[in-house]
């Protein structure tokens, strides 16, 4: 396959650059002036909630670690709609990748193998002229570093035109607009990153503001001229497993709480023939009644475990299917649920949904991070043994048993581990897992979910 989508990079120099609020800026500005999609560079579930909110429509993670170039490739081609422009928000610094001593995985490999032009976004503050030191040292540091523009953050509309003139006079790069400091538009951390896009107060009032600056201090034709420049992209087919004819209901766990699903996940289950069914473990009472499988996703509920353990309704209806034998994949924030007790950030314990006989509690400081891929250790539902998947773990909440069912490895360091608690009809870990990196592993969940079905017809 190949085609030639409008696209552009914007990253920057470290996290905490504003390149997510510039990046729903320039979303909301195309938004309104045609189709647009966006893509977030590496395994995070937080950023492309806000663009989600900005475009309302899907985005999509670019990810060189899960994913080889033509998958890079074939995402592009096949989501950036005819006529629109994908956006893709950086992860970290532009070259920060795998083990923080290679460019593997960063947003840098990721431009290069898309052939993506990028634009660096510069917090000005507390700088002067030495942003032009940052630009050459960026714009040196990989001759091919694929940087045609810049647009500045936290800069005064007073400074802007002294240093679009000096940035133009000094490198082959086209100053592309700024954003001065807006206090009324900045979004709160949490210890996973930004807190969600569905937790900020008044968050399209932010946006509709921040897109009236973004109006009259960002070069939007510049911006949409450069994402034209970017060059004819093509890669392989992708053949995937036979799709079942009749499609099995996955029910999802979607809410406040429950919110970390990849996109692609999700799409790839409904190529293989699934019915994707979200579901509230907060809110509803149950788990649907035609659900044949069950996904429950990662998220905060720590932030809502009073109120998951007063939904005795649904802990119960979970605990049933999970130990009547419906197929489930419960990743972090949704295997924390499925133990026997979990303890807020308050330090109250709650009940949850006891089919696991774990107990969770925080830590101090971050628990395990990073890219690993998986070994299946004996086989399960979505391996046989030796089967490999590749995920990603980010959590600061611990568990007193968190399986052994997976052999996790980091790249490059080669740091091992076991995860996971697995069966015929379950897996449930701390790992967040992209199923595209292996989708006979999907094709297996789905196939266990038509069984279920099949099973519970027969009586």
């Amino acid at each position: 396959m190949k085609g030639n989508p409008a696209r552009l990079m914007l990253t920057a120099p470290a996290s905490g650059s504003g390149k997510t609020m510039v990046t729903c800026a320039a979303l909301k500005l195309l938004a309104q002036s045609g189709k647009s999609v966006s893509f977030k560079c590496g395994p995070d579930y937080i950023d492309p909630m806000f663009h989600r909110k900005v475009l309302h429509t899907s985005s999509y993670q670019l990810d060189s670690f899960f994913m080889e170039r033509d998958a890079l490739r074939r995402s592009l081609l096949r989501h950036t709609p005819a006529g629109g422009i994908a956006v893709l928000e950086g992860a970290m610094g532009y070259y920060d990748g795998v083990a923080g001593t290679t460019t593997q995985a960063s947003a840098y490999e990721v431009a290069k193998q898309t052939k993506t032009p990028v634009v660096l976004v510069i917090d000005c503050k507390q700088m002067s002229t030495s942003v032009l030191a940052v630009i050459h040292g960026f714009l040196t540091f990989y001759p091919d570093s694929g940087i045609k523009g810049v647009i500045f953050n936290r800069l005064s509309a007073a400074r802007y035109p002294e240093l679009q003139k000096l940035v133009e006079q000094n490198f082959p790069v086209k100053a592309l607009g700024y954003l001065p400091f807006l206090p009324e538009c900045q979004l709160e951390s949490r210890h996973l990153g930004l807190v969600t896009a569905q937790e900020v107060t008044d968050l399209q009032n932010k946006l509709e503001r921040l897109a009236e600056q973004a109006r009259e201090s960002l070069d939007l034709p510049a911006i949409v001229a450069l994402a034209h420049e970017a060059p004819e992209l093509e890669a392989e087919e992708e053949l995937l497993p036979e799709r079942v004819k009749e499609p099995p209901v996955i029910a999802l766990a979607r809410d406040e709480a429950f919110c970390f699903t990849y996109q692609e996940n999700l799409e790839l289950l409904e190529q293989l023939g699934a019915e994707i069914l979200p579901f509230s473990p907060l809110w509803d009472k149950k788990i649907p009644e035609n659900a044949d499988g069950l996904l429950l996703s990662g998220g905060y509920p720590e932030l809502y475990a009073k109120t998951l353990s007063e939904n005795s309704g649904m802990r119960d209806s979970v605990l049933n299917a999970v130990h009547g034998g419906m197929p489930c994949i419960a990743e972090c924030g949704g295997f924390l649920y499925l133990g026997k007790s979990l303890v807020d950030q308050r330090g109250e314990c709650y009940d949850m949904a006891g089919a696991l006989p774990m107990e969770s509690y925080p830590k101090q400081g971050l628990g395990r991070f990073g890219y690993i891929t998986l070994t299946a250790q004996k086989d399960n539902l979505l391996c046989p043994a030796e089967g490999q998947i590749k995920a990603h773990e980010f959590h600061y909440w611990e568990t007193s048993d968190p399986g052994s069912s997976f052999l996790a490895v980091k790249p490059v360091r080669g740091t091992k581990w076991e995860c996971a608690h697995t069966s015929r009809s379950l897996y449930a870990g701390f790992p967040h897992l992209f199923l595209p990196s292996n989708p006979e592993a999907a094709k297996r969940f789905v196939l266990a979910c038509c069984a279920y079905r099949q099973k519970r017809r027969n009586g």
